[in-house]
């Protein structure tokens, strides 16, 4: 993983020095409101409806130990002895106290991490697959691309405040777990005969105005991706809308452009910027992927006894067939490590359990872990031989749940429990659906599922791409919930699709059912292996609205 050079660690120290600075002149009364919201913002402060939120950023979703441990004794100290993973591969700590919060940056800086542009109107964290660099469908690393736009859009000077926030996703495998289709700009990675390539999608994003990204560029350079990047956004900058702030968004622009139209000004400007600053290097690109070199994997790490050992323990072979993936490397696996156990908010992680994944990371692996989009933690280097070991000692952390992909590994936001915007409560529905589907032979038998919540039309919890996607509504000072299906967000552009609405939104006290019905409509009318998207896409949304509404009738 990137390690700080002495710039990078001198630029985080002065950013910490001057948010302090201004921190105490904001609670001395000299900064307002209005003065203190964008500095705060840019350091990835938020003010929640109970206390203020603190948004830590994790590049690219991946940590060393070291670090993991920070944030332990971070949530230890300062908050209350727990963080929660985001969709977007960082960490949340939801009760710092405001004059804290300096002091949080600074134990940050000491292990080369920040909260830099984790918020406000500028390029936020870029992610990308949370299994990079290990996975067995793997192309390219995507990794070391992440780390390259990480450089170039930290306090770009032409990019601090754009018309909105924006985000990068870049895939280099063949399966899309990046979910680049619904992002600002997402990249897939690929070589062909003349080298590493991207192909370029803009436009996507959830929200309000759900869209899936447009196809604007194949085929582009290495040594042009920045000078690409920079077009892009200078056309959005320059044109993006700044008077509204719901359709400020880069997919709006593309909408109203046009995709070709859009194309003619961005590949305009990219003539304009022919051999800038911004053209990559060799020399660079090398620099930055030594970074991500391999590790030095240990020949003959298979365990020759793994097959029985999972038929001696029918409990560890559901978790190795779950939570389990094939990694590039013979002997290795990687370890996908739920917070998704019934009565934990998803995605919540307790001080004990971030120390006990930062050793099992040294202890199984190499010392670094990865945050998923799933809200879940992921230790990539795993040797077969040890998987029984890292299963029980996950079980004691209950982190060991063999649910991966399954109903219960929701998607979940905050919701009305923290979150100021939301129009209703996320948890306590995730919750409610895990206690009714917590059955393992039924949910292991419905297969891979995405069930996704949010909120509120922001969409933290994406579920316009859920295959089941549950939205919280207000109506009349009341808590309803709006369910959509057929969502996908993978495909690398070209299967991602957005959830249609069954209709008529629910009571809370009717999700579960409804979902339970939703699902008796899937089983009925599967084919043999068929997944629970694949039959949405072929008999459609009008048996389960029939059944939905029949038995609500």
């Amino acid at each position: 993983m990137y390690q700080y050079t002495d710039f990078d660690q001198r630029f985080v120290d002065e950013r910490v020095a001057h948010y302090r600075n201004q921190t105490e002149r904001y609670l001395a009364g000299e900064l307002s409101e209005d003065q203190f919201l964008q500095l705060r913002l840019r350091n990835g402060l938020y003010v929640q409806r109970l206390a203020p939120m603190l948004r830590v950023a994790v590049p690219y979703g991946t940590l060393s130990s070291t670090q993991l441990r920070k944030l332990a004794h971070i949530a230890r100290r300062y908050d209350r002895g727990y963080g929660h993973l985001s969709t977007r591969q960082n960490m949340q700590f939801n009760w710092p106290r405001l004059e804290q919060v300096p002091d949080i940056l600074q134990e940050l800086a000491s292990v080369q991490m920040h909260t830099i542009q984790t918020s406000g109107s500028c390029i936020r964290n870029v992610t990308t697959d949370e299994y990079a660099g290990v996975a067995s469908d793997e192309e390219i690393d995507a990794r070391p691309y992440c780390e390259l736009i990480r450089q170039w859009s930290t306090a770009h000077p032409e990019f601090e405040w754009l018309p909105r926030k924006f985000k990068i996703a870049i895939t280099g495998a063949s399966e899309d777990r990046a979910a680049i289709a619904v992002h600002d700009i997402g990249l897939r990675v690929y070589r062909d005969e003349d080298g590493v390539c991207f192909d370029v999608y803009v436009g996507g994003g959830l929200g309000r105005t759900p869209v899936i990204a447009s196809l604007v560029r194949e085929r582009l350079p290495v040594a042009h991706l920045l000078t690409y990047l920079e077009a892009i956004m200078r056309i959005y900058n320059r044109f993006g809308r700044r008077d509204n702030k719901f359709k400020a968004r880069i997919k709006i622009l593309v909408r109203a452009m046009t995709a070709e139209g859009f194309i003619q000004r961005v590949n305009e400007e990219f003539a304009a910027l022919e051999g800038s600053a911004s053209t990559l290097t060799t020399r660079e690109i090398q620099r930055i992927e030594a970074f991500f070199a391999r590790p030095d994997y240990i020949q003959g790490g298979v365990e020759p006894h793994l097959g029985a050992q999972r038929l001696e323990n029918p409990d560890f072979d559901r978790w190795v067939r779950r939570n389990v993936s094939s990694h590039k490397a013979d002997g290795y696996a990687i370890v996908t490590l739920s917070t998704k156990t019934t009565g934990v908010p998803p995605g919540d992680v307790s001080d004990t359990q971030m120390d006990a994944v930062a050793d099992w990371a040294e202890r199984f692996g190499f010392g670094e872990i990865r945050i998923s989009h799933q809200q879940n933690f992921v230790l990539p280097d795993v040797q077969s031989a040890k998987l029984r070991e890292l299963w029980l000692a996950a079980r004691e952390a209950r982190l060991a749940e063999a649910n991966a992909g399954l109903i219960t590994d929701i998607i979940c936001c905050p919701g009305g429990d923290y979150c100021s915007l939301a129009n209703a409560k996320s948890i306590p529905v995730a919750e409610a659906i895990q206690r009714r589907f917590n059955a393992y032979d039924y949910h292991f038998d419905l297969g891979d599922l995405d069930l996704n919540i949010s909120g509120c039309m922001n969409a933290c919890g994406h579920h316009h791409v859920g295959h089941i996607g549950i939205l919280g509504v207000d109506k009349k000072g009341e808590e309803w919930y709006q369910i959509s299906l057929g969502g996908h967000s993978g495909g690398a552009g070209t299967d991602a699709s957005l959830g249609q609405i069954i209709g008529p939104s629910f009571s809370r006290a009717e999700v579960t059912s409804v979902i339970g019905q939703i699902l008796d409509v899937y089983l009925h009318n599967r084919l043999e292996q068929e997944s629970f998207l694949s039959c949405f896409r072929r008999i459609g949304i009008e048996p389960y609205k029939e059944s939905v509404y029949a038995h609500a009738a």
